[in-house]
């Protein structure tokens, strides 16, 4: 059986030369191609791809992030980059990526890297993604909400800089915050900029969080 490959590259030739590679060699089956990593994601669910040859430079969210929120699914597809730069080599093969190849590919070498991607193990491509740090978050959505498999405590170490945590079960982002109130009741909430309702904070945090914005109370 064949396995199925998503094309993911922002460049519209890129994609429609690797394309046709990969039906030359037959190793595989096309089941369609993306122009960014965020329209990947859109499509692994309807595609289910067993297989991701995937551009490192694209707009927005990168190659090697995209490998990284792979890394967090229960059976993700395996990954073979495919880029014109060189300069995440090393990064990819201790985290033993199946294939690293340099643009233009070569025929022998795309048929070599299929071959291992087989073979790949979902603890090794949870080890691709660790090489990679993340700027944007992965989201599925159900019921009207958005769903994220990371837990807070990966969130806030991975995005401590940019999150902070105003009680045991919500992460804000700092930009955004204006304020700390404090209710009649004695209830402490954090105003955001741009949005009319406010989120509790716990106790504990509320001080921290006004000594460390220096945020009135």
């Amino acid at each position: 059986m064949k396995l199925r490959a998503l094309v993911v590259d922002d460049e519209a030739p890129a994609r429609a030369r690797l394309a046709s590679l990969l039906n030359e060699l037959g190793q595989v089956e096309v089941v369609g191609d993306a122009r960014s990593a965020m329209e990947a994601l859109q499509l692994l669910k309807e595609l289910e791809p067993d297989v991701l040859y995937l551009d490192v430079r694209m707009p927005g969210m990168s190659g090697l992030e995209l490998a990284r929120h792979l890394g967090t699914l229960e059976d993700p597809p395996a990954i073979i980059f495919t880029t014109a730069h060189d300069e995440h080599a090393m990064a990819a093969f201790e985290a033993e990526a199946v294939g690293y190849l340099l643009k233009p590919v070569r025929r022998e070498k795309l048929a070599a890297a299929t071959d291992r991607a087989r073979q790949l193990s979902q603890g090794q491509l949870g080890a691709i993604g660790a090489a990679a740090t993340r700027t944007h978050l992965a989201v599925r959505h159900t019921g009207g909400e958005d769903l994220i498999d990371d837990s807070l405590r990966t969130l806030e170490a991975e995005f401590g800089d940019r999150f902070v945590r105003i009680h045991r079960s919500a992460l804000v982002n700092r930009d955004f915050i204006e304020a700390i109130e404090r209710t009649a009741d004695g209830q402490h909430q954090i105003r955001l900029r741009g949005r009319e309702e406010r989120m509790v904070v716990s106790r504990r945090m509320a001080s921290e969080l006004r000594t460390r914005f220096e945020l009135p109370g």
